[in-house]
């Protein structure tokens, strides 16, 4: 995977891509990795040059474009939300989605933002999801309104 750049950004910018780009490089079996705003907009990205093609040797995303997984994340993430309304269910956690050819998992942000992540079929589930919450664990306090806004001016800028 080829690093965002991430000149200009300020650390905590900079860290959360950092955490972002572990998670795809580390964690077997994970394709693509997602983060959402609450209103749907995509703040941070495993591909976020989405428009060139994808590196040899990796799958890509849904159809090969981030911006197709961030919709499908916050598709589901709103889906869920309105189904736990209706069950009186609490709070979502995580949804996950097992497909014949992959699955996809989605998980809340404290803020109301939702990690989305891509993964193999074969993938060891329980081992995305640790990492999942490690991510949402350390990214969750600093996802701050300012912090948004400057990963949507980013990714805005990377299009």
């Amino acid at each position: 995977m080829t690093a965002p750049s991430t000149f200009g950004l300020s650390t905590e910018a900079r860290n959360l891509h950092w955490l972002l780009s572990n998670l795809v490089e580390e964690v077997p079996g994970v394709h693509s990795v997602t983060v959402v705003s609450s209103d749907g907009l995509m703040l941070l990205s495993s591909d976020p040059g989405h428009l060139s093609a994808p590196e040899e040797g990796r799958p890509s995303g849904p159809r090969g474009s981030s911006a197709d997984l961030a919709t499908i994340v916050s598709g589901i993430g709103s889906l869920t939300v309105g189904a736990a309304k209706l069950m009186e269910g609490g709070g979502v956690k995580q949804t996950m989605v097992a497909m014949e050819e992959g699955s996809v998992f989605v998980m809340s942000i404290s803020d109301g933002s939702l990690l989305g992540v891509h993964a193999a079929p074969d993938c060891d589930m329980s081992v995305i999801a640790y990492h999942m919450a490690l991510f949402v664990g350390r990214a969750g306090h600093v996802l701050t309104p300012e912090l948004r806004s400057e990963l949507r001016k980013s990714m805005e800028s990377a299009q």
